[in-house]
């Protein structure tokens, strides 16, 4: 799949008003089919099934059908009112940054989207249920059976919904949410599995000043994909190098440089390149998004965990909950290859520089600014050195530095913030839960386990 179409497709899931329109196009669809349905087997059958079908006349059935639509409009509206108070609690409790994983959330958009259909198709219905003495009574019992059956659906939706709505809220449901979409990406950008030894040094680009530099045109906002076959082919029929000083998850104002050229000197002199096709391979959107950067999943958490301990809130716990999925986001990632941020041409020549975040930047991401903000808390301390622990006895020997890195400066941390040395004992036993003592045994550096 394209990057193009994986980031129009993630961008669709992201917006309220896409199952609820697809919903509505079905009720259209719906309505325009089975009221010639009805004409046709009341034409055919005369009635034969009213055991089965409704049974009362156009003015029984006129009142049923708009009950019906107006009950489903206050619906609606109150789904959408839950929604939004959802949301802000969300957003001031955890992080604005979760929003996202509730407007991505399939069930909000199909209970607004079944409550939106129903009340279309009802009034789709009512507009054909016909009486004397202006035209021939006409009833179309098939179609009003099916708005009480799309009542009984959408009442049964909506208890779940409540139900939902109650769970999404609680932070180790927001907290496994984000964590499983990052883990997704995690298998996505980094599929090859074991990656036991360092790939080696990374080739050297042109140290001259590029010869062309192509600047953000359009207007500032976050690299949310880049198409780095489109790049490296770009730099095969041109004969020149690409470098972006910018990785997918950064912010780009507008005129700062976009993409570096430097040319060869098998490039054609005075060959006007195509920069546009550059632009295209870049695609910049309002706010980050997990397509291609896993890292944002990391964000997200730590500042869950950064929330909750502040003073207002005071909350070490979920930030244990955050280091828990942090802990398994890490262990995944210990022994993963990470792709080299310079493609190379058959000569060995450099093609295509694209920054990338490695093992280092990501065990940073997760852990320094929780470190720094739990440094006073007792259960963050043990749960941290637990986790760097078990890191340790699964992590390749080139990947130790950035683990004992966090450990020297967890126990620089304790010292600073404990006068009592019972304290200090206490705050540099590890523990899974961050309770106390070691709850499970830690494994011994250098162990593999596999799962």
């Amino acid at each position: 799949m394209s990057v193009r179409l994986s980031l129009a497709l993630d961008q669709l899931r992201s917006r309220m008003w896409f199952i609820p329109g697809v919903f509505v196009v079905g009720a259209l669809v719906a309505a325009l089919l089975v009221v010639p349905l009805d004409r046709a087997v009341d034409q055919a059958l005369g009635g034969r099934l009213s055991g089965i079908l409704f049974a009362g006349g156009p003015d029984s059935a006129r009142l049923v059908v708009s009950t019906i639509a107006a009950a489903m409009l206050t619906f609606t509206g109150l789904v959408y009112s839950i929604t939004m108070l959802v949301l802000q609690l969300a957003s001031s409790q955890l992080s604005p940054r979760v929003m996202r994983t509730f407007l991505r959330d399939r069930v909000n958009q199909g209970v607004l989207g079944l409550f939106i259909a129903t009340f279309l198709y009802a009034l789709l219905v009512l507009r054909e249920i016909r009486s004397p003495p202006n035209d021939a009574a006409f009833v179309p019992a098939i179609a009003v059976t099916l708005v009480y059956l799309l009542l009984v659906a959408s009442v049964a939706s909506f208890v779940f919904y409540i139900h939902h709505m109650a769970e999404a809220i609680r932070a180790a449901h927001v907290l496994r949410s984000v964590a499983d979409e990052t883990r997704g990406a995690i298998n996505r950008l980094y599929p090859e599995g074991i990656g036991d030894e360092p790939t080696g040094p990374v080739p050297v680009l042109p140290t001259r000043p590029p010869d062309t530099v192509v600047d953000l045109e359009r207007g500032p906002g976050v690299i949310i994909g880049i198409d780095g076959e489109a790049l490296v082919r770009f730099a095969q029929d041109h004969s020149v190098t690409v470098e972006l000083p910018h990785m997918v998850g950064d912010f780009v104002p507008t005129g700062a440089p976009l993409v570096l050229i430097w040319r060869k000197p098998s490039t054609p002199q005075g060959e006007e390149l195509p920069t546009h096709a550059l632009s295209r391979a870049i695609q910049i959107g309002g706010e980050r998004t997990m397509t291609q950067d896993a890292a944002f999943g990391f964000r997200q958490i730590v500042d869950i965990a950064e929330r909750a301990l502040s003073p207002g809130v005071n909350d070490p716990t979920t930030a244990v909950q955050g280091l828990d999925e942090l802990h398994d986001l890490l262990r995944r990632l210990a022994r993963r290859e990470f792709p080299s941020p310079v493609r190379l041409a058959d000569d060995g020549s450099p093609l295509l520089r694209l920054p990338r975040l490695d093992w280092p930047d990501y065990v940073a991401l997760a852990l320094d600014e929780i470190r720094q903000y739990g440094a006073g808390s007792i259960q963050i301390a043990r749960r941290l050195r637990y986790l760097l622990l078990d890191l340790k006895a699964v992590a390749p020997a080139h990947r130790q530095g950035p683990l004992d890195r966090q450990l020297r400066l967890l126990d620089a941390a304790i010292a600073a913030h404990y006068d009592s040395s019972e304290d200090r004992r206490s705050a540099a036993e590890p523990s899974p839960s961050g309770m106390g003592p070691a709850e499970a045994p830690v494994l011994a550096a250098g162990t593999v386990v596999e799962s």
